[in-house]
């Protein structure tokens, strides 16, 4: 595969591209969805394609083909050079590139046990028994489970000279029960909602998730949530947990700060954002207890590799550094439009028939210290809320409204209560700002959010969120409707 990746440099180079890079992918999935004690769903797939980007003129040129022969490389390198001339015709600037040193390298997901040496029957009947225990209750009409692998072995080369080949690992599993009384529908997930955990691990990760040890809780707790009370309304104290606050962190902190985005890249798909660059260093997205890192070297997480998709070496940065915005998500692109003297690596592709574009990494919530039960007895009234359901957040991710699956009321640091159908609401800077207790490592855990969408055509992203517990002060509270 290098060598055809360096031949197809070469016919880039006599054609006229001023830079070209190839990308070579071989993709293996297997996605299982069981329900109510049978297989509902069963997808193995095996996928192969290159794709070429190339500069021509000072624009970009992209052609992908599923043929990875070298006589349908050179005309995809060639439809590649004709596209990239004639965006050269509407350009509105020359393309500039920030620096980075030509890497020669192997990089490869640690794992310890090949999901895909999992005999698929041992896989199946988890799943299955997971969903039977949770029918134990009859409330409980639908119980399902999920697990999903992934493998991804690409090669990568560059007229710079880079020459990178990475094979990364991810699983996923995760079960959920929605009971009902024909009135009311109540759904809980574990460990989070929208098909579970996931991580950049082996079958290691489904066996410590200890699915079926789970499966009784949270029916119960589907069943219990029909006849809970109402969650409460107005300006309290808000607690979340680590999945929500994760999923928050994603819409409210990840997206905004993508540099394409902040420069109008997306703003007929999915918007732009508040976060400008006159902002960077300045504005004040948080209290000074909040420190957002993005890194792409977390171990386990979804967005953990050696080197991005344009070659650029993974590394960890601050975002937002004791509440002060500092930097951004960027490519070698834009991060020379910002006068940035180098790419953050954040250039990934959803398979190899789309172009690179920047996706978050790896984002964290910096921990602080104590646990759950501390930050509980340390509010007065509050609500506590876990597991997402629902969000909503506007173009410019400045307001948002969310809504999760199970909350419990707190009042003089107890809980006293659990409440249905919770929701909050709030501006993006004001939320942040208002954050005054963060739990501490103990707490912390990387949530894998594996369907992330963004680009035109749609291209689907996996990343990790790291975070603890944390209470934020006189947010808008209230039941959904």
């Amino acid at each position: 595969m290098k060598d055809l990746a360096l031949k197809g440099l070469d016919t880039a180079k006599k054609l006229g591209a001023t830079y070209a890079d190839v990308r070579i992918l071989l993709t293996r999935r297997e996605d299982i969805l069981v329900k109510n004690e049978r297989v509902a769903s069963l997808e193995q797939t095996e996928d192969i394609g290159v794709g070429v980007r190339v500069i021509v003129n000072g624009a970009w040129g992209f052609a992908a083909t599923r043929d990875v022969s070298p006589e349908a490389l050179d005309k995809c390198v060639a439809q590649a050079v004709e596209i990239a001339s004639a965006s050269a015709t509407l350009k509105e600037r020359e393309i500039a590139l920030a620096s980075e040193p030509p890497h020669v390298a192997f990089w490869e997901t640690p794992i310890t046990v090949d999901p895909f040496s999992v005999p698929l029957d041992r896989k199946v009947e988890t799943l299955r028994q997971c969903t039977q225990t949770m029918r134990k209750f009859p409330e409980v009409k639908v119980a399902v489970g999920w697990m999903s692998f992934q493998r991804k072995h690409q090669w990568f080369a560059s007229t710079e000279g880079a020459l990178i080949e990475q094979i990364l690992t991810r699983s996923g599993a995760g079960i959920q029960a929605q009971a009902t009384d024909g009135s009311d529908l109540q759904v809980r997930s574990y460990p989070q909602s929208h098909g579970g955990q996931f991580m950049s691990r082996g079958y290691e990760l489904v066996d410590e998730l200890r699915l079926l040890d789970h499966a009784e809780q949270i029916a119960e707790e589907a069943r219990a949530l029909l006849t809970a009370d109402p969650c409460p309304e107005g300006e309290l104290d808000l607690i979340l947990d680590g999945s929500q606050l994760a999923l928050q962190i994603h819409e409210s902190v990840g997206h905004p700060l993508e540099l394409d985005r902040v420069f109008g890249s997306e703003a007929n798909y999915a918007g732009t954002s508040f976060a400008t660059p006159e902002k960077l260093g300045n504005f004040q997205y948080g209290s000074p207890i909040v420190n957002i890192v993005a890194d792409a070297t977390s171990p386990g997480g979804l967005a953990t590799f050696g080197y991005d998709d344009e070659g650029v070496q993974a590394q960890s940065w601050h975002l937002v550094k004791d509440g002060i915005l500092v930097d951004y998500l960027t490519s070698r692109e834009t991060a020379a439009r910002l006068g940035a003297e180098r790419s953050h690596g954040c250039m990934r592709a959803d398979g190899w028939q789309n172009l690179p574009i920047i996706r978050m990494v790896n984002i964290s919530l910096m921990p602080q210290q104590g646990t759950l039960d501390d930050l509980i007895a340390d509010t007065k009234h509050g609500v506590l809320m876990a597991v997402n359901r629902s969000w909503s957040i506007d173009n410019q991710r400045v307001q948002f409204q969310f809504g999760c699956e199970i909350g419990w009321e707190i009042k003089d640091g107890k809980k006293v209560r659990m409440v249905k159908n919770p929701c909050y609401a709030g501006i993006t800077w004001e939320f942040w700002r208002s954050c005054d207790f963060i739990c501490g490592e103990s707490e912390f855990v990387l949530w894998g959010v594996p369907n992330c969408g963004k680009g035109q055509p749609p291209q689907r992203a996996e990343m990790s969120h790291g975070a603890a517990p944390a209470r934020f002060r006189k947010v808008k509270v209230f039941p959904a409707r």
